[in-house]
């Protein structure tokens, strides 16, 4: 389970004294408790590695965004302490596809559920995110799956 490894990580890392890291996952494991009591006062049961991922690909996301503001906002220091962190949170989730292999899932799921037109394209998001969520951006597989549909 990938709890057990953040947890794993949180132990060598105090051991190894990588005080930037040990923080990092610290945070991930705060965010993956505080999805914990929301699911519990939801009573939603939700298969544990799904919800990680999910946390995980919430939290670099958020990371992602921020260095782009930092960056544009001509913070360096600040965007270069989220990319650390963004490299702690990534190594947890599962390999990311890359967009030739993108390309191809879109392309078959397309075939697979006739879709022709971006009206077409609540099916083919639906299916790529059940199948692949965790190893895909889908922020890119929805801009990839637009630009397919539309042209």
């Amino acid at each position: 389970m990938i709890r057990d490894d953040i947890k794993a990580a949180q132990i060598s890392a105090m051991k190894a004294g990588e005080k930037e890291r040990l923080a990092a996952v610290r945070l991930i494991l705060s965010k993956i408790k505080d999805r914990d009591i929301e699911l519990r006062t939801e009573g939603d049961a939700k298969d544990d590695d799904a919800m990680v991922i999910e946390v995980l690909q919430k939290m670099v996301k958020q990371r992602r965004e921020s260095i782009g503001m930092y960056e544009a906002g001509g913070r360096q220091e600040l965007a270069d302490a989220e990319k650390a962190e963004l490299a702690v949170i990534e190594e947890f989730l599962p390999r990311q596809m890359d967009e030739t292999e993108t390309s191809a899932v879109i392309d078959a799921i397309i075939a697979e559920t006739g879709a022709q037109e971006p009206k077409d394209m609540g099916k083919v998001m639906g299916l790529l995110k059940q199948r692949y969520g965790a190893e895909l951006d889908m922020g890119k597989a929805s801009a990839m799956t637009k630009a397919k549909l539309a042209g």
